[in-house]
């Protein structure tokens, strides 16, 4: 029987729902699936998890506190106690820390951020963006443990009637580093990576203050993140934390809106998966429009506060 490790974060005692994701797509193999949970509330999310496709957890003890190095060497554990054909887990700031770890305890190669993952027979095949978004690769496994982190809003949490059979699991006491504080994003602010709905702006807002546009139409759909080019967050206009692309955050929100951005591959590499993109643009050539399923060809300073207002009165009336 093939086995499928994966680990999934969670907040306190609830799953993530990018953890979530992560344990649908192995269960979604037909492999068997262990979880694994660790950090504070650790028990009280394993004790969930079996209506969501695990067929057993593994809870660490002692995880209270964050520590990369300890955490992946005791992932890795898991994988090996379990003797495990593959662990995933999501692309999340904690997944793209631990999971390159993991492969390294166990002699793996990792296959990073990919977009699908599925077992067929006894290999797994994996499909992910390459070479900055220009071309899409299908690859497969010949490692004795494939170790893969999954681009989030790809998968689709599992609900079953199901139950899963929990064990503990103590954490080593080896550490190098300790993570000692969290900073709360100002605000409250969904982040890109998060939201279903992302608005982004580019140099075609002209200035820090055009990003006022985008500000409304994120506020009109109530549940939007704002995003940014490459080129706006190295002007100062918005901050890293929004910024879209190759050298920025990746997203996969069910809608993608790009107003002002012309579309270099860069960014094109951060949201080309998205479900719906809608392009805005005075330039009726820009690149942005190969990819795009809607585009309104015209000035944003007159599209976008139109475009918020009717969103403002839809939700207004749903």
């Amino acid at each position: 029987m093939t086995t499928v490790v994966a680990y999934v974060d969670q907040d306190g005692g609830t799953p993530r729902p990018a953890g979530l994701e992560a344990l649908g797509a192995a269960h979604a193999t037909g492999a068997e699936t262990v979880a694994i949970v660790a950090g504070l509330g650790a028990a009280d999310a394993a004790a969930t998890l079996g209506g969501n496709g695990a067929a057993r957890v593994v809870v660490l003890t002692g995880t209270e506190t964050y520590s990369p190095d300890r955490l992946s060497a005791d992932i890795a554990g898991v994988v090996r106690a379990e003797s495990a054909q593959a662990f995933v887990t999501s692309s999340t700031s904690l997944g793209r820390d631990v999971a390159p770890r993991v492969a390294a305890h166990l002699d793996s190669t990792l296959f990073s951020d990919c977009t699908s993952f599925s077992l067929d027979g006894e290999t797994f095949t994996m499909v992910r963006p390459w070479m900055a978004g220009k071309l899409i690769a299908t690859l497969k496994s010949t490692a004795p443990v494939c170790c893969v982190t999954l681009r989030r809003n790809n998968f689709q949490p599992v609900e079953t009637d199901g139950t899963a059979a929990v064990s503990e699991t103590a954490a080593s006491a080896d550490m190098l580093a300790l993570l000692k504080e969290i900073g709360a994003a100002a605000g409250g602010k969904l982040d890109v990576s998060d939201a279903p709905v992302v608005v982004s702006g580019g140099r075609g807002l002209k200035d820090a203050d055009g990003f006022k546009i985008i500000e409304q139409l994120a506020d009109a759909f109530g549940n939007a993140a704002i995003g940014a080019s490459r080129a706006v967050v190295d002007a100062g206009w918005r901050p890293h934390a929004e910024q879209v692309g190759q050298t920025g955050k990746t997203v996969s929100p069910q809608l993608y809106i790009a107003v002002g951005i012309s579309g270099a591959i860069q960014h094109l590499a951060g949201m080309k998966t998205s479900k719906v993109i809608v392009a805005i643009n005075k330039d009726a050539d820009a690149p942005i429009f190969k990819v795009a399923d809607y585009g309104i060809v015209g000035d944003a300073f007159e599209v976008v506060p139109k475009l918020a207002e009717a969103i403002k009165a839809a939700v207004a009336a749903s």
